[in-house]
C-alpha cells in the first residue's frame, strides 16, 4: 500500500514537472516576447513584465504573486492547494526564467532568441502562437491530470465560489479577460506592439485562450477513442450474440419500458472502438433494419480489452 502510493506520488511529480516544462517553453519561448498573454497570473506577470521595461523576469513575477494567493487559498479553503500546487507554481515559474535566460543567480538558455522562433516570429506568426497555445495546454493539461495546480486565477475562482456561489469556469473566464484586456492597455500606452496594433495581439490572446483550453480538456479527457453504444431493438439476443461472438466485445442488456408504448423490453449497451464502430452498424442493420441506435462519444474506458490511460 505504502510503495504503490509512493510510486504514484513519484508518477505525479514526474508528470507535473513535465507539464511546468512545456508550460514554460509555450510561455517563456513563444509568448513572452510575442507580447501574446494567456490570462491568469501568468498574463498579468507578462503585463507588470511590459511595465517594468522588462526589467523583472516574468517566471519571478509569477512565482511573487502567487504567494500571497496561495497563502490566502490555505486560509480560505484549507489544504486543498497543498505541497501539489506550491511545486507546480514554483517549476513553472522557474523554468520560464531558465529558458528565457533569466533566472536570478542561474542564467539558464535563452531559447526564445534561437532562429527558429525569431523567423516564426517574423515570417509566421499565427503558428508562432499557435505552438505556444500548444505547449501551454499541453503543460497545464498534465499539470492538472496529475493532481497539481498553477494556483493564480484557480484559487480566487475556487474562493468566489465558495463565498459568492460563482461557478469557477465563470469566475476563470472573466478574471483572464481582464488580465488580457490590461495587457493589451499596456502593451498599447508603452507602444510595445511593433508593426501589430495592440487590438490585433488582445485578440491573439483571446484565440490563444480558446485553443489552450481546449487542449486542457483533451489531455485531461482524452481523445474520443471509443464509443458507448445504445441498442432498442426486437432481436436484442441476436444482435447481443453477434457483438460478443463476432466483435469479440462485452454487451449489457437494461430493462427498460417505452414511456409511449408501455412495452417492457431490454437495452443493449455495448462500447466499442471507433474502428469497430462500423461493424457493429454494419451488424445491426443486417439483423435488425429498424433497430433504434443510439452512439456517444467515449473519452475514458478502463476494462478488459482497453488500453489503460494515466
Amino acid at each position: 500500500m505504502f510503495e504503490n502510493s509512493r510510486y504514484q506520488a513519484i508518477i505525479d511529480y514526474f508528470f507535473i514537472t513535465l507539464g511546468a516544462i512545456l508550460m514554460a517553453i509555450g510561455i517563456g519561448v513563444f509568448l513572452v516576447d510575442a507580447k501574446v498573454v494567456p490570462g491568469g497570473v501568468s498574463g498579468l506577470s507578462m503585463a507588470i513584465h511590459y511595465l517594468s521595461g522588462n526589467a523583472i523576469p516574468v517566471g519571478v513575477l509569477i512565482w511573487v504573486l502567487n504567494i500571497p494567493l496561495y497563502l490566502w487559498g490555505i486560509k480560505e479553503l484549507g489544504k486543498e492547494f497543498g505541497i501539489k500546487t506550491f511545486y507546480g507554481f514554483t517549476s513553472s515559474a522557474f523554468f520560464i526564467d531558465f529558458f528565457r535566460g533569466e533566472t536570478p543567480l542561474i542564467g539558464g538558455f535563452q531559447l526564445h532568441k534561437s532562429q527558429t522562433v525569431l523567423d516564426l516570429y517574423k515570417n509566421d506568426f499565427m503558428f508562432l502562437i499557435l505552438l505556444g497555445a500548444t505547449f501551454l495546454g499541453v503543460g497545464l493539461g498534465l499539470i492538472f491530470k496529475f493532481k497539481g495546480t498553477t494556483a493564480g486565477s484557480d484559487i480566487v475562482a475556487a474562493i468566489l465560489n465558495k463565498r459568492y456561489g460563482i461557478k469557477p469556469g465563470m469566475a476563470i473566464i472573466l478574471i483572464d479577460f481582464f488580465v488580457i484586456l490590461f495587457a493589451g492597455f499596456i502593451i498599447d500606452i508603452k507602444n510595445l506592439a511593433d508593426n501589430r496594433p495592440a487590438l490585433v495581439l488582445t485578440f491573439y490572446a483571446l484565440f490563444l485562450l480558446f485553443i489552450s483550453g481546449k487542449i486542457v480538456d483533451v489531455i485531461i479527457d482524452g481523445f474520443d477513442y471509443a464509443r458507448s453504444v445504445h441498442i432498442v431493438s426486437d432481436k436484442n439476443k441476436e444482435i447481443a450474440n453477434a457483438i460478443i461472438h463476432q466483435l469479440k466485445r462485452g454487451a449489457t442488456a437494461v430493462k427498460s419500458r417505452g414511456l409511449y408504448t408501455g412495452i417492457e423490453r431490454e437495452v443493449v449497451v455495448t462500447v466499442v472502438t471507433i474502428k469497430e464502430l462500423v461493424k457493429l452498424i454494419e451488424l445491426i442493420k443486417s439483423i435488425d433494419p429498424k433497430a433504434f441506435v443510439t452512439i456517444n462519444n467515449v473519452h475514458e474506458v478502463m476494462g478488459e480489452g482497453f488500453r489503460r490511460r494515466v
